[in-house]
Protein backbone atom coordinates (compact mmCIF):
# COMPACT_ATOMS: atom_id res chain seq x y z
CA UNK A 1 0.00 0.00 0.00
CA UNK A 2 1.66 3.23 -0.88
CA UNK A 3 1.62 5.99 1.76
CA UNK A 4 -0.65 9.05 1.26
CA UNK A 5 1.24 12.69 1.31
CA UNK A 6 -0.43 14.85 4.42
CA UNK A 7 -2.51 17.08 2.01
CA UNK A 8 -3.95 13.79 0.49
CA UNK A 9 -5.14 13.03 3.60
CA UNK A 10 -6.88 15.91 4.30
CA UNK A 11 -8.02 16.17 1.33
CA UNK A 12 -9.78 12.56 2.46
CA UNK A 13 -10.76 13.99 5.99
CA UNK A 14 -12.51 17.02 4.49
CA UNK A 15 -14.59 14.99 2.22
CA UNK A 16 -15.87 13.23 5.26
CA UNK A 17 -15.84 15.85 7.37
CA UNK A 18 -15.75 19.38 6.36
CA UNK A 19 -16.73 20.67 9.78
CA UNK A 20 -12.64 22.45 9.75
CA UNK A 21 -10.60 24.52 7.54
CA UNK A 22 -7.53 22.62 5.62
CA UNK A 23 -5.13 25.03 7.52
CA UNK A 24 -6.60 23.62 11.15
CA UNK A 25 -4.92 20.21 10.14
CA UNK A 26 -1.80 21.83 9.46
CA UNK A 27 -1.80 24.17 12.48
CA UNK A 28 -2.36 21.08 14.48
CA UNK A 29 0.32 18.82 13.00
CA UNK A 30 2.84 21.77 13.45
CA UNK A 31 1.61 22.21 17.46
CA UNK A 32 2.13 18.64 17.21
CA UNK A 33 6.10 18.70 15.99
CA UNK A 34 6.36 21.84 18.77
CA UNK A 35 5.00 20.04 21.57
CA UNK A 36 6.96 16.88 20.77
CA UNK A 37 10.02 18.54 20.51
CA UNK A 38 9.29 20.98 23.57
CA UNK A 39 8.86 17.75 25.27
CA UNK A 40 12.15 15.92 23.91
CA UNK A 41 13.70 18.50 25.84
CA UNK A 42 12.79 16.84 28.82
CA UNK A 43 12.45 13.49 28.07
CA UNK A 44 15.76 10.88 27.69
CA UNK A 45 17.60 10.85 24.39
CA UNK A 46 15.98 7.66 22.21
CA UNK A 47 13.33 7.85 24.59
CA UNK A 48 9.83 7.93 21.99
CA UNK A 49 7.08 10.76 24.30
CA UNK A 50 3.58 10.34 23.54
CA UNK A 51 1.73 13.50 23.66
CA UNK A 52 -1.56 13.50 25.30
CA UNK A 53 -4.63 15.36 24.91
CA UNK A 54 -3.74 18.06 27.57
CA UNK A 55 -0.21 17.69 26.64
CA UNK A 56 -1.54 18.78 23.01
CA UNK A 57 -3.87 21.41 24.40
CA UNK A 58 -0.91 22.72 25.84
CA UNK A 59 1.42 22.51 23.19
CA UNK A 60 -1.40 23.94 20.56
CA UNK A 61 -1.37 27.24 23.34
CA UNK A 62 1.93 27.85 23.51
CA UNK A 63 2.76 27.12 19.45
CA UNK A 64 -0.13 29.69 18.77
CA UNK A 65 1.25 32.51 21.19
CA UNK A 66 4.97 31.87 19.75
CA UNK A 67 6.80 34.24 17.26
CA UNK A 68 5.78 31.45 15.04
CA UNK A 69 1.71 31.51 15.79
CA UNK A 70 -0.32 34.02 15.66
CA UNK A 71 -0.50 36.03 18.60
CA UNK A 72 -3.30 38.25 19.29
CA UNK A 73 -5.03 37.17 16.20
CA UNK A 74 -5.36 33.17 17.24
CA UNK A 75 -9.14 33.71 18.18
CA UNK A 76 -10.02 35.08 14.76
CA UNK A 77 -8.17 32.60 12.88
CA UNK A 78 -9.37 29.79 14.81
CA UNK A 79 -12.89 31.22 14.60
CA UNK A 80 -12.43 31.09 10.73
CA UNK A 81 -11.11 27.54 10.47
CA UNK A 82 -14.29 26.78 12.25
CA UNK A 83 -12.58 26.04 15.55
CA UNK A 84 -14.17 27.42 18.64
CA UNK A 85 -13.25 25.11 21.56
CA UNK A 86 -10.44 22.82 22.80
CA UNK A 87 -13.14 19.82 21.84
CA UNK A 88 -12.72 20.98 18.39
CA UNK A 89 -9.08 20.07 18.28
CA UNK A 90 -9.87 16.66 19.61
CA UNK A 91 -12.38 15.90 16.72
CA UNK A 92 -9.20 17.11 14.19
CA UNK A 93 -6.84 14.74 15.98
CA UNK A 94 -8.79 11.96 16.02
CA UNK A 95 -10.07 13.08 12.23
CA UNK A 96 -5.77 12.57 11.63
CA UNK A 97 -6.48 9.36 13.37
CA UNK A 98 -8.89 7.74 11.68
CA UNK A 99 -7.13 8.38 8.16
CA UNK A 100 -3.83 6.77 9.54
CA UNK A 101 -1.65 10.57 9.86
CA UNK A 102 -1.55 10.48 13.35
CA UNK A 103 -1.69 7.13 16.17
CA UNK A 104 -3.34 6.96 19.50
CA UNK A 105 -2.42 4.32 22.43
CA UNK A 106 -5.44 2.43 24.25
CA UNK A 107 -6.01 6.06 26.83
CA UNK A 108 -6.51 8.73 24.38
CA UNK A 109 -10.12 9.29 24.29
CA UNK A 110 -11.83 12.46 22.64
CA UNK A 111 -13.13 13.30 25.68
CA UNK A 112 -9.58 14.41 26.77
CA UNK A 113 -9.76 17.34 24.81
CA UNK A 114 -13.13 18.08 26.73
CA UNK A 115 -11.26 19.79 30.06
CA UNK A 116 -9.36 22.17 28.26
CA UNK A 117 -9.24 26.18 28.61
CA UNK A 118 -11.47 28.39 27.84
CA UNK A 119 -10.14 30.88 24.20
CA UNK A 120 -10.42 33.95 25.09
CA UNK A 121 -8.32 33.68 28.85
CA UNK A 122 -5.90 31.38 26.97
CA UNK A 123 -5.47 33.51 23.52
CA UNK A 124 -6.63 36.90 24.37
CA UNK A 125 -5.54 37.48 27.59
CA UNK A 126 -2.10 37.40 27.22
CA UNK A 127 -2.16 40.81 24.81
CA UNK A 128 -4.55 42.78 27.26
CA UNK A 129 -3.37 45.69 28.70
CA UNK A 130 -3.14 45.73 32.79
CA UNK A 131 -5.87 48.44 32.95
CA UNK A 132 -8.40 45.38 31.12
CA UNK A 133 -7.00 42.75 33.60
CA UNK A 134 -8.59 44.29 36.83
CA UNK A 135 -11.10 42.76 38.68
CA UNK A 136 -12.74 45.31 40.09
CA UNK A 137 -15.68 46.81 38.59
CA UNK A 138 -15.37 49.92 37.05
CA UNK A 139 -15.69 53.18 38.49
CA UNK A 140 -19.31 55.01 38.12
CA UNK A 141 -18.56 58.70 38.42
CA UNK A 142 -21.68 60.40 40.95
CA UNK A 143 -23.35 63.06 40.71
CA UNK A 144 -23.57 66.13 43.40
CA UNK A 145 -27.39 67.16 43.36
Amino acid sequence: MQEISFEEAVERILAKDGRFHRDAYGFVRDALDYTQKAGANREKLGKVHHVTGAELLEGIRQFALSPAGFGPMTITVLEEWGVRQCRDFGEIVFNMVEIGLLAKTEQDRLEDFDEGYDFVTAFRKPFLPASKLTTSPPVVPTTND
